[in-house]
């Protein structure tokens, strides 16, 4: 709660050590609650929710019983492995995000026992009094007790790009009754001046708190991910259950013995069930995950890369992540000139040019350039290991006078500085006395441009001052308009002799000197990320605190503005309906002026149309929207903690670019899943394909347990973890978006599942019975059948790596693991029949040569066929688009 302190400022400001201890010992510490930890322990279980998983344990219990130990147990392993691989996954992440907290100011300069000390900011309590100055990051809410020419950076609250200033509030009053402009605020920067604060709130009471708490309503929801291989498992254990039951009643009905049945319908389900696909999907979540920390992104949650992928809409603050939360001069006006200055941000290079031709300072420009350094607070760097300091307006016109010619250092040594009369929100300008090297004094004045023509009777021209007509000043007003209507900040810069002997600062009577145009620029990046997203599919939406027409032409100027489009404002939204914005929301590129509650608002308007959202965002006002989103997305450096927690993506190097990858990825990932999703299941449709007609032709069992383990495991997981690492398809980000709807097996994958699996089993039980037929032992032909049913599903990973390509057009050599997967697996099947070893475990024997040939040729008709239906299927879909 805030604490008042007594009227009086008289003696040692601050607390003694004792109170502050009894203080800190009562509320805690100055810290921001980052939501309930999950335990280790509850990590590793959650990993075993999965309804694969539960088949796959119930599959287990269910061979123990009937006494199949070698089956049980490895089903066993490869589900412990999975959750092993998950949770290892999940636990380090948030590890490295604990790494990555550097939100809160380490240490404060404060008042204890009337002594100013550094101390831990968190161990600061309501009550403390502390000095702050240029470039200190406020550690707490307070009160400001005396300031001189104080100016903040807000933006990480409001995401107002340009620093309020502040003045004294009065220490009588409580401070939740003082106004705004007389506190600070918790994350806070402090750009310019110094204070002496009283801290009001600390931790979770704080401005910054507020927000941290709305996180806890919003709960999360499932990836689309998640949900779809929910779905494939629950199709998966309706299966087996028929399977199973038309099985046992078969059997029973042929006056089998029940529990030959039962074993043989556990034979079924283990058939059924792709044991290995929950690790292939976490490996494969898992290994994107390590390929993106490369490409300097952060998961927080495994299952969030791909969502990434079907994200249909992106919303990014403006401040500090589609701009440079840096701002830069574009454009400087004296009567009669209009120069142009090139570069963006900080950087000192570019170029003076007036009409597109390069050009050198005048009398009236240099007069400018003297005003811009004169009237200005800022430092630039001056060597390796210093750093820009001051305001970001400041700043931004030293630099412009680096680029038009002049040094700030020549400047200053040109003039000696008498009297400062800082800017403040009140009055909108400030002012300098200086005298010159030949005696004379000056005011220089800069500031809003409507309130400095009200104090010029001049202006400067290359021959001297001339009388301000009506006509000039209708013209610089409309000059003034012209810069504005570009989305440019613009300052007017003025000067005045005062007589001699004087440092009057009567501020009326100026000679105008001219305007400067500056704008916070976008990130260079940016502009080709959004054009990546432009032909990806994915609309790029602006939500910012600046004002409309600010936000209008950044974002026309990167691409996300276009004719047609709408910009609301915070206020328009606030009158409106969550029905009257439903309406607006797809037609809508630039929010402005809003406020948290409204992000959340658009980002649920949003869902609400059936868009996957992802939501960008530093400032801890982005982070209850980033949490409501599908994916949320938060910048590593310049983020806040609250930010970082409320997201499952961190940008680490505060890129928009970096995003853009990470979409990529996404898009891969999945088009990767669904490749090994094809490889599996039909794999696993041949597999029972080939018991479950063998048992209703009355045939023996084709396919032991242990052998279609080892298929599921051995031979299938490699090539499928291989498929997982594909390499990205030349038209991955040429795509369309997938719907949040979209089935895992759209675009006609089931068909093509269902097809392959039948020729994998077909072709099993072709040679199954060739050889029963041929040697009348079960031995050889379930040992020619088995390596029939390895070999097809080899072949068939080839075929996989392409939805659209036969395996005759596919790349072989692109991904090299894929090689050494099939090359893996082959030799596991051929050391089980080869090996005499493993030959009693798996209940195999060697095939001779003759036996090899024939398998082989069975094995290479399945791709032919298979080709041949993807041609069919293609020419009729050609012409059903054509009609």
């Amino acid at each position: 709660m805030s604490q008042k302190q007594p009227a009086e400022l008289t003696g040692p400001p601050g607390l003694t050590s004792r109170e502050a201890q009894r203080l800190l010992e009562k509320n805690g510490k100055n810290q921001l609650v980052s939501g309930k930890r999950i335990s280790a322990f509850k990590i590793f279980i959650s990993q075993f929710k999965d309804i694969l998983v539960i088949i796959l344990l119930i599959s287990t219990i269910v061979s123990a019983c009937m006494g199949e130990f070698v089956e049980a147990a490895a089903i066993a392993v490869i589900v412990v492995l999975n959750g092993i691989m998950g949770f290892i996954q999940e636990f380090n992440t948030e590890k490295t995000l604990e790494a990555l907290k550097k939100m809160a100011a380490p240490t404060a300069r404060v008042y204890r026992d009337g002594v100013l000390r550094h101390v831990p900011a968190e161990d600061l309590v309501a009550g403390d009094v502390l000095e702050l100055e240029a470039g200190d990051k406020v550690p707490a809410d307070g009160l400001i007790l005396h300031q001189t020419a104080l100016a903040v950076d807000e933006s990480i609250l409001t995401g107002e790009s340009v620093p309020v200033d502040k003045f004294a509030g009065d220490p009588a009053l409580d401070t939740d009754s003082q106004p705004e402009d007389a506190q600070v605020f918790m994350g806070t920067i402090v750009t310019k001046g110094r204070a002496r604060i009283r801290i009001a709130k600390t931790g979770m009471q704080t401005r910054m708190g507020g927000i941290a708490g709305m996180l806890g309503s919003i709960e999360e929801s499932q990836t689309p991910l998640q949900h779809k291989l929910d779905e494939l498992g629950k199709y998966i254990a309706v299966g087996c259950l028929i399977i199973c039951a038309i099985v046992a009643g078969a059997g029973i009905l042929h006056g089998e013995n029940a529990v030959d049945m039962l074993i043989t319908g556990v034979s079924l389900a283990v058939a059924a069930v792709p044991e290995g696909l929950p690790a292939i999907v976490t490996i494969a979540l898992a290994l994107a995950v390590k390929r993106m920390v490369r490409r300097r992104a952060l998961i927080r949650r495994l299952h969030a890369v791909e969502t990434l992928g079907c994200a249909s809409v992106i919303c990014s603050d403006k401040t500090g992540t589609l701009t440079q939360n840096r701002m830069t001069v574009k454009q400087l006006y004296v009567p009669g000139h209009t120069y142009a200055l090139s570069g963006d941000g900080y950087e000192l290079e570019g170029e003076l040019t007036e009409n597109g031709r390069a050009a050198a300072p005048g009398k009236q420009l240099k007069r400018l350039l003297d005003c811009a350094v004169l009237c200005n607070n800022a430092s630039l760097c001056s060597g390796e290991g210093d750093e820009n300091k001051g305001d970001p307006t400041e700043l931004s016109l030293l630099v412009a006078a680096v680029k038009a010619g002049a040094k700030p250092a020549q400047v200053l040594s040109h003039y000696s500085k008498i009297d400062e009369n800082p800017f403040d929100s009140v009055k909108k300008y400030m002012t300098v006395t200086v005298k010159t090297l030949d005696g004379k004094t000056l005011l220089f004045l800069k500031g809003a441009v409507d309130v400095l023509m009200h104090r010029c009777a001049a202006l400067l021209t290359e021959e001297g001052s001339s009388f301000l007509s009506r006509q000039k000043k209708a013209e610089i007003l409309e000059q003034n308009e012209r810069m504005a209507g570009e989305a440019l900040r613009v300052i007017g810069f003025a000067f005045k002799e005062l007589p001699f002997g004087t440092s009057s600062r009567e501020e009326q009577d100026f000679t105008f000197i001219g305007l400067a145009g500056m704008i916070d620029p976008p990130r260079k990046e940016a502009r080709k990320a959004i054009r990546i997203c432009n032909k990806a599919g994915i609309r790029t939406v602006m939500i910012t605190g600046d004002h409309k027409t600010t936000a209008i032409a950044i974002a026309e100027q990167i691409g996300i503005f276009h004719t047609g489009d709408h910009a609301i404002t915070g206020s328009e939204l606030e009158s409106m309906s969550d029905h009257e914005l439903d309406l607006l929301v797809n037609q809508t590129t630039v929010f402005a002026r809003v406020s948290p509650h409204h992000k959340l608002r658009i980002v649920q308007s949003l869902k609400r149309h059936g868009h996957v959202v992802a939501m960008t965002g530093d400032g801890v006002n982005d982070a209850p929207a980033v949490k409501e989103a599908d994916i949320g997305v938060s910048m590593g450096i310049g983020g806040s903690d609250v930010t970082k927690e409320a997201s499952d993506l961190i940008l680490l190097d505060d890129n928009f670019a970096t995003l853009v990858a990470a979409v990529e990825e996404g898009r891969v990932i999945y088009s990767n899943i669904r490749k090994f999703i094809r490889y599996l299941l039909s794999c696993n449709i041949g597999e029972v394909l080939t018991m479950f007609v063998g048992i209703l032709m009355g045939l023996p069992v084709v396919l032991l347990p242990i052998q279609i383990l080892l298929v599921n495991l051995a031979t299938d997981g490699p090539p499928a973890i291989a498929l997982g690492l594909e390499p990205a398809e030349d038209d991955v980000m040429s795509r369309r978006p997938r719907r949040r709807s979209d089935s895992v097996f759209s675009g006609g994958l089931l068909t093509t599942i269902l097809f392959r699996g039948c020729l994998i089993g077909l072709t099993t039980l072709a040679v199954f019975t060739t050889f029963f037929d041929q040697y009348h032992t079960v031995e050889i032909a379930r040992t020619a059948a088995f390596l029939t049913l390895v070999l097809t599903q080899l072949i068939h990973v080839f075929e996989c790596k392409s939805e659209t390509k036969t395996i005759f057009s596919v790349p072989y050599f692109n991904n090299i693991k894929l090689i050494f997967a099939v090359l893996l697996s082959a030799a596991v099947v051929f050391g089980a029949i080869y090996i005499p070893l493993l030959q009693p475990i798996f209940s195999t024997v060697a095939l001779s040569g003759l036996d090899l040939l024939t398998v082989f040729l069975y094995c290479l008709a399945v791709p032919v066929l298979s080709a041949l239906f993807k041609w069919i299927t293609r020419h009729f879909a050609s012409a059903k688009n054509r009609e």
